[in-house]
Formats: structure tokens, C-alpha cells, sequence
């Protein structure tokens, strides 16, 4: 079975030649088929049957500037760019939403949320300072003083469990931290640093956080991460050490956990010694494939 991570599978063809075709944009913008995404600040609306909820574009360019997602069943999709937004706000209700939408649903939602957040947060050139303009329709922007082009970016985040021992008695190691909800444990994660490959990014994360030294990294899944714009990059690496040193200002506690201990918790299982992160979270892609490796 294939285990698909959140946020993937968008049926957006995001079309970027027509980025760069100003007057094919307009044409697209105008087009009576084409449809702007429904956003309260970043929170989507859903449908009665529970997908993204979508409706007629502006006809006025000037009313609101918009960003072209791409196409959907060929019909041109767009988002309004709303200063302000900040996708780094979260709550109970969006994430309700998250989970109740179909897994390509959260992948437009996702591609849309992170662009809008950007925009909102780099009006200003970093290179000079001056106002920034939007071009490539809604992919880039482009400051008028130095004529420096900025786009998009994406920051990368390993995720990863440590395993120690192999076969049926396998272990791997999970985390809390302080804002978890209660019973909650994850893979453990970090950002990677300027000059540092995925695997050294690995090791160096368990080493601070757990203080153990592992090796043989491997890659397992990749998603994006739409809070604001990461991807994270899960990961399962060996450890011949089980001792633990756990950083207190980076987790709360941290343990190993068995194979049945992990199926039981993604199975649900009151008795389970954890609760795991929600399906939509990579860390829950992650528990299962390690489980399937099995």
C-alpha cells in the first residue's frame, strides 16, 4: 500500500510557461470560466460537499491583485495576494478543515496559503530596500530601483526517526514538545543550515536534541509544509547507541518505541503508549512506511 503524504496530489497544472505571458494572464483572468480560490484571511471555505469552495473572478484588474495558481480541468485558477496574512496563525478551526478536506484539495490549499504569505511578508526589496512590484503572474517580484527579482522560497526541515536494532525488534525514537497536546509524540525535526547535506542535517538534529550519533540516513518522503513555506524531508537513520541526552530547551521528553507500540498508535489503540501526529502531518507518513519496511 502507498502511503501518500499530506498536502500532495494537487490536480493544479500550474502551467508555467503562461507565467511569463502577460497578455495570455489577462486573457486567463477574463476567461468566464476562470475562478478565484475563497479565502477568509488564509482560512479556506469549504463546499456542502467539502472541497475547496471557489467563485468568479473580478473583472476590474484593479479591484485586487491576484496570483494565477495554474489550471484545474483547464479552467484558470487564482488567488488574491491580501496584505496582512500571516500563515504562521493557526487554530483548531483550520486545522479541522485541513483534515476534513481530500488530500488534492490540501495540496492546491497549500500551494495557495504559502504564496499569498509571501507576498504579504516581502513587499520591501531586501537588496536595496525599496517597494517591491508583483510579475510573473504572481511567481516573482521585482524590484523597480535595482531591478533584483526575488521568487518564492521554500525552506528545507529534516524530520526523522533514529532506529535502534533491526527486524521485529526494531525501535525507533519519538518526541514531544511543550505545545503538543497532551499524550502526543512525533518524529523529531530540525531546519537544515547553510553548507549542511540532508544527512548531516540528520545527525547533527538527533545528536543535539537526543544526544545519540547515528548513520546509514535514508530518505522515506517529502512533503510540503504549508506554515509558512517548508519542506519537510523525512528521514530514518541507525543508531548503535540507545542512551539518551535529551536538549530540555528543544523537547520535553523523547523515548523509544517498539513496532506494535507504533502500529497500535497509528491503529488508534486507547492503549497505545503515544498519541501520533494527525494523518495530514509527514511524521504520520513516516510511522508508516517505517512500519511497512517490516
Amino acid at each position: 500500500m502507498t502511503i501518500v503524504p499530506g498536502f500532495t496530489g494537487s490536480l493544479l497544472d500550474r502551467a508555467d510557461a503562461a507565467r511569463h505571458d502577460t497578455a495570455l494572464v489577462a486573457a486567463m483572468r477574463a476567461d468566464p470560466q476562470a475562478l478565484l480560490l475563497c479565502l477568509d484571511d488564509l482560512l479556506p471555505f469549504l463546499t456542502d460537499s467539502g472541497t475547496l469552495g471557489w467563485r468568479s473572478v473580478p473583472h476590474d484588474p484593479h479591484e485586487v491583485e491576484l496570483a494565477f495558481l495554474g489550471q484545474i480541468a483547464g479552467r484558470p485558477r487564482f488567488v488574491a495576494l491580501t496584505p496582512g496574512v500571516s500563515a504562521l496563525r493557526r487554530s483548531p478551526e483550520l486545522f479541522a478543515v485541513i483534515t476534513a478536506l481530500p488530500p488534492a484539495e490540501a495540496g492546491t490549499y497549500a500551494a495557495a496559503r504559502s504564496l499569498v504569505d509571501w507576498h504579504a511578508r516581502h513587499g520591501f526589496c531586501p537588496n536595496c530596500g525599496s517597494a517591491t512590484g508583483v510579475f510573473r503572474a504572481g511567481w516573482g517580484r521585482l524590484c523597480p530601483a535595482c531591478g533584483a527579482e526575488h521568487f518564492p522560497r521554500v525552506d528545507p526541515v529534516v524530520i526523522m526517526l533514529a532506529q535502534h536494532g533491526h527486524g521485529e525488534q526494531a525501535r525507533v525514537l519519538i518526541g514531544r514538545q511543550p505545545g503538543f497536546p497532551a499524550g502526543r509524540y512525533s518524529a523529531l525535526a530540525g531546519f537544515l543550515e547553510p553548507g549542511e547535506s540532508i544527512e548531516e542535517a540528520v545527525a547533527r538534529e538527533l545528536h543535539e536534541e537526543a544526544g545519540i550519533r547515528v548513520h546509514s540516513v535514508r530518505y522515506m518522503a517529502s512533503q510540503p509544509w504549508p506554515f509558512p513555506s517548508q519542506l519537510m524531508i523525512a528521514c530514518v537513520a541507525l543508531t548503535d547507541d540507545d542512551s539518551l541526552v535529551i536538549d530540555h530547551s528543544e523537547l520535553e521528553e523523547a523515548k523509544w518505541v517498539t513496532r506494535d507500540e507504533v502500529a497500535a498508535a497509528l491503529a488508534g489503540d486507547p492503549r497505545a503508549p503515544f498519541l501520533p501526529p494527525p494523518p495530514y502531518a509527514i511524521a504520520h507518513t513516516l510511522f508508516g512506511r517505517w512500519l511497512a519496511e517490516r
